[in-house]
């Protein structure tokens, strides 16, 4: 259902004046899951470097642990980086009150899941 002109003069009124309040700008960017992705994402590379100089280090210097201590920090951060970079393509939805629930079209199914949908749509005759 559209709006009328003074609902849509009065949402843009709105719209204008949250636009300039800096708390509520600052609220919004704070509560947005995708900033708090990208700052993960930004840290897990800093990890991945230094993870990446550890395994140098520790060929260089033939200090084998050391290497492989420096290739597990890269794993796990590289693992933390994709994680973080999944949460931030596809958000929470978040419901006023406070309450959350995830988008369910765009979901993943698991493999039990696919089965049983097979199951469910095999035709009548092959029981």
């Amino acid at each position: 259902m559209p709006l009328s002109e003074h609902e849509q003069r009065l949402f843009e009124q709105i719209e204008q004046s949250l636009a300039e309040d800096p708390k509520f700008a600052s609220a919004v960017r704070a509560s947005d899951p995708r900033f708090h992705a990208r700052r993960r994402l930004l840290l897990a590379v800093g990890v991945i470097a230094v993870g990446l100089a550890l395994v140098v280090y520790g060929t260089v210097t033939e200090l084998t642990l050391l290497g492989v201590a420096g290739f597990v920090v890269m794993l796990s951060a590289a693992a933390f980086a994709m994680r973080s970079h999944r949460k931030g393509q596809s958000p929470d939805l978040r419901v006023v009150g406070g309450t959350t629930s995830r988008r369910t079209r765009g979901r993943r199914m698991s493999f039990i899941d696919r089965l049983e949908e097979r199951w469910r749509q095999r035709p009548e005759g092959h029981r």
